[in-house]
This record gives structure tokens, C-alpha cells and sequence, in this order.
């Protein structure tokens, strides 16, 4: 069960390197200009190789817990948003992070 849950976790960081790639390529001049940079193409693939991994986790793992594990992400998301792309990070977005990190150890209980 463990390579799964290794999957998992791999998934879930495969995807946030996209995403934090896909943010860095929105920095070009036009949207053709986004298409084609190097961040958003890696981006794409590490996205697509996160797939990949996930639906191996899913192998064993239920989905009803593997997608809210996901929600791990959106925590870490919110972090590299703020000390790498410089954007706000307030009481209300703490709050949110808060009730979602709540919210997946309630399930991880179930």
C-alpha cells in the first residue's frame, strides 16, 4: 500500500511544481507568447505527469480519500503564491487554509 500512498504524494507535488510553473510563464507578453514559454511547457508536462501518477494512487486508494489529500496543495499553493509571486495573503485567506485543513483531517479520520 505504501508505493500508492508514494504516488500520492508525488502526484500532488508534481502537480503544485506545474502550477507554480504555469504562474511563472503568465509573466509573458501575450498569451501566444505564454504558450510558448518554457515554464508553461514544463508546466504542462509535470501536470501531465501528475495525472499519471494519480491515477496509479488510485489503483488502491479510494477516491474519497486520495482528492480531499489533494487539498494539501492548495495550502502550499497559497504559501508559494505569497514568498515567490508576491501576491496578498491576508486573515481571510488564513482562515480558508484553516477550515480546509480541517476539513481533510476530519475525512482522514473517517
Amino acid at each position: 500500500m505504501m508505493p500508492f500512498w508514494l504516488a500520492l504524494a508525488a502526484a500532488i507535488s508534481t502537480s503544485l511544481l506545474g502550477q507554480s510553473l504555469l504562474k511563472a510563464g503568465a509573466g509573458a507578453g501575450s498569451f501566444v507568447a505564454q504558450l510558448f514559454d518554457w515554464h508553461t511547457m514544463v508546466g504542462f508536462v509535470l501536470y501531465g505527469g501528475a495525472a499519471v501518477l494519480y491515477i496509479v494512487a488510485l489503483r488502491r486508494i479510494p477516491m474519497s480519500v486520495a482528492l480531499p489529500c489533494t487539498a494539501v496543495s492548495y495550502v502550499a499553493a497559497a504559501a508559494i503564491g505569497h514568498f515567490v509571486f508576491g501576491e496578498a495573503f491576508g486573515l481571510m485567506h488564513m482562515a480558508g487554509l484553516g477550515f480546509i485543513v480541517f476539513g481533510v483531517c476530519v475525512l482522514a479520520l473517517a
